[in-house]
């Protein structure tokens, strides 16, 4: 099932730092109508200042100092049914507590493992008063993204991605666990949780509760949600979701539709260009944030973990395709057979689809609500504070009163034995 663990360190060659300012350097920007700004997509003044900072100011050498020594990575060989074994990149952050509840935090595109930077301290953390539960927290470079060793024959979809994932806390001694995740680690921890719910999946939590496309509940299939829904009406947040839901089905999909159909075609300009590959990232972290003060570094970071993933950039891409072939009729279809363990749903308004709650009711079985009134699609990035207080209201027990998710993963419930 899995290898030996390796200690691992984020070491780019000079080469390829080399190879990447010289392609920088050749670089041929596009024009630009007159006060454009945002609406044909990223303004050229974006452009030109990036493309400038990541060939002669960004220290790419100072970011792998810093999640080097903020981020303990390993790699693991793990066997995947019909696929062979791959190596797999990942970081491990234990507690200084042993009873602390194990999670498994999915990142998702364009994001990286680097997404649990920012919650992996607060996560950790133990509570001298009992206050909030402490967790053991595993993320890894889903296969093809950073450093872990993409597949090699298609097929490699949702039931795969969730395969390394069970098969990776396992290897780590976590026979129980709950799981964490967004955009495409929403479809993967919703596939773990409808194949290893109840045996090792033992809750899960998502900050994209609408990501698979959820249908509004009918008289026939959720006839107690429809009736509901017949005499309460939305609330001013869920009619600004199902607005916002419209935009980005009008005006922010077509990378989707590119990923899910063609995805090699678009691989090229990835994998060729530093300046499309940025401007194809970089626009998505503009506008699916909500106001977020993106850094210019920020953003090259981010990019450059693309640019530099051991698979090469054109390798997340195909994610899109094998879920979107895997399942038929579309994300949609995975709901035709909902998880039965506890679910817990943070709302974020600039979500990228915002269904009202009622509609996220259909595809589980919800434990735990909370909405909040700013924030975006990169939760843990934009808001990690109140991703981290979320997943402590779930899985704690606050002051004398249980989460509903309390206790679920067996000797392991956060908090000092009693």
């Amino acid at each position: 099932m899995s290898g030996v663990e390796i200690p691992f360190k984020i070491s780019i060659p000079d080469v390829e730092l080399e190879l990447l300012r010289k392609k920088l350097d050749l670089v041929t920007f596009p024009d630009e109508l007159q006060d454009a700004e945002w609406r044909y997509g990223v303004p050229l003044s974006d452009m030109k200042r990036l493309v400038a900072r990541w060939k002669d100011g960004f220290d790419w050498r100072a970011v792998e100092k810093k999640l080097n020594n903020e981020l303990p990575q390993f790699t693991r060989d793990i066997e995947v049914a019909g696929h062979g074994k791959l190596t797999i990149h990942y970081v491990h952050k234990k507690s200084t507590l042993e009873t602390a509840i194990p999670l498994l935090f999915v990142h998702g595109w364009p994001g990286s493992f680097i997404e649990v930077e920012k919650i992996l301290p607060s996560l950790v953390e133990t509570s001298e008063d009992g206050s909030f539960p402490s967790f053991h927290v595993v993320t890894f470079s889903l296969p093809g993204y950073g450093f872990s060793e993409g597949a090699r024959k298609p097929g490699f979809a949702a039931k795969q991605y969730a395969e390394v994932g069970n098969k990776l806390m396992l290897s780590l001694g976590y026979n129980e666990y709950v799981t964490q995740g967004g955009d495409l680690g929403r479809a993967i921890t919703y596939k773990m949780a409808q194949v290893y719910g109840g045996k090792h999946v033992k809750a899960w939590h998502t900050n994209m509760p609408s990501s698979l496309g959820i249908p509004a509940p009918t008289l026939t299939s959720h006839p107690i949600l429809y009736l509901q829904s017949l005499f309460k009406p939305l609330t001013p947040a869920e009619k600004a979701g199902i607005e916002r839901s419209k935009w980005f089905d009008t005006e922010g999909k077509a990378y989707f539709w590119e990923q899910a159909t063609q995805p090699q075609t678009l691989g090229y300009s990835m994998s060729d260009s530093p300046t499309g590959l940025l401007a194809w990232i970089y626009e998505k972290l503009v506008n699916w944030s909500d106001a977020y003060p993106w850094t210019d570094d920020e953003v090259l970071t981010w990019v450059s973990m693309y640019y530099f993933s051991q698979a090469g950039p054109a390798a997340s891409a195909r994610i899109y395709y094998e879920m979107w072939h895997e399942l038929g009729t579309g994300f949609a279809g995975a709901v035709k057979n909902p998880p039965r363990i506890p679910m817990g749903a943070s709302y974020f308004p600039k979500e990228l689809n915002v269904s009202p709650r009622s509609w996220v009711r259909t595809v589980g079985n919800l434990v735990f609500e909370s909405v909040h009134s700013s924030g975006g699609h990169f939760a843990a990035h934009e808001k990690p504070d109140e991703l981290v207080e979320d997943l402590r209201n779930m899985f704690g027990r606050g002051k004398g009163k249980p989460g509903p998710a309390y206790g679920v993963v067996s000797g392991r419930n956060g908090f000092q034995p009693a």
